[in-house]
This record gives C-alpha cells, structure tokens and sequence, in this order.
C-alpha cells in the first residue's frame, strides 16, 4: 500500500474485515460526500474514537480502501500462467482470474464499480489517477510477451489490438454496469466473451493460427 496504517494493520484480522466491508458497503451505496462514518462504525461494531485512531479522517479511510483495492487486483495478475503466448488464451485466462477473485472480494468489487461514478471534487483526482494506472498497467502486463506472429501479414497488428483492447474495456463495463452485485455475475458471461473472441481471432489470426 501506499500508505501504512499500522494501527489498523496491527487490528485481528476478523475485526479489520468488518471495518473493511462496512466502509466498502457505505461508500459504494452512498458516494463519497453522503456516506456516513457514523453508519460505517455503527455497521462494524465499532467505536468512533477507534476508527479515528485508524484513520485521521474520512478521505483517508477513503483512500486507504482505494489502496486495498488495488491490492485485490494485483492478485489477479499474481495467478495468470504468463507462458502463454496466444493473446485471446491470455486474455480468457485473465478473465477466468478475475472472474474468481470477483467472487472471492465482493464488496471490493462493488467499490470499483462505484468509483466509476464517482465525481466528488474531494477524491475525484486520485480516482482519475487509479483509473488511468489500472488500465495503462493491465494493459502493459496483459499483453507482456505476447505471440504476435500469429496476426495477418495485411493488417496493423497495433491498431488490431486497439481494437482488442476496446472491446476487452467495453464489454467488462457492460457487464460491471448490467448486475448490482458482482456475485451475480456466472459463468455464462465468459461463454459470451469465448464468442467475441472467436469473432476477433477470425477477423485478425491467420487462417492456421484460427
């Protein structure tokens, strides 16, 4: 993380979830400026002075979620086999990845999709800055060593995975935007994705490579 925060680090772990869920849950719900530090203690069970203790103010218990979240995220890329060289493999791969750690992290997940509407002036810069770095540095790691050999001799490899990138960043907003809980996304969105997929792969694999 960015920032440590050791009494809240050094917390039991159980104790440390609850506040983590309850913050998570109230920011997502509520937005930045309307979310209440007194619901979040009240639904962690929890004092106020102790929550202060943690965090000297609500931005910073703000931006400290924002850090966690990056974390989560990480772990994504920690389990993708970066020996695979095929890029729509690499890219099913990751997004099996995700599709467990989603399910795994919940509430982190609702969190991010929120961050998307987010426009308090207060936090609004930091997100513009995580939003930026999440995409530049998925993208960087996702497609890290990839085969391009397998593209058409006819096309421009470059703007061909632009276009791949496009509907990568596309399709998870429309699935992010389409359920109230990552919880409710199943296994059929993957299938679909295998179909886009496969509508790419034809338009700019050679015809071995298909």
């Amino acid at each position: 993380m960015a920032v440590i925060y050791p009494k809240f680090i050094n917390l039991e772990a159980e104790k440390r979830e609850r506040i983590i869920n309850a913050a998570l849950k109230e920011f997502a719900q509520k937005g930045y400026d309307k979310a209440s530090t007194n619901e979040i203690i009240k639904e962690a069970g929890i004092s106020k002075g102790s929550l202060f203790n943690y965090f000297n103010s609500k931005k910073e218990l703000y931006l400290f979620l924002i850090d966690y979240m990056v974390e989560i995220v990480d772990k994504i890329y920690d389990e993708v086999d970066w020996n695979e060289t095929d890029i729509f493999r690499r890219m099913k791969a990751i997004g099996l990845v995700k599709f467990k750690v989603y399910k795994k992290f919940p509430p982190v997940f609702i969190f991010l999709k929120a961050l998307a509407h987010e426009e308090a002036a207060e936090v609004k810069p930091e997100i513009n800055k995580l939003g930026k770095s999440l995409i530049a540095g998925g993208l960087e790691r996702g497609y890290k060593n990839i085969d391009l050999t397998k593209f058409r001799d006819d096309i421009d490899v470059q703007k061909a995975i632009n276009i791949i990138n496009w509907a990568i960043l596309g399709f998870a907003e429309q699935q992010r935007d389409a359920v109230d809980s990552f919880e409710d996304i199943g296994m059929e969105v993957l299938d679909e994705w295998d179909d886009y997929f496969d509508l790419m792969k034809r338009c700019f694999y050679k015809e071995e490579e298909q």
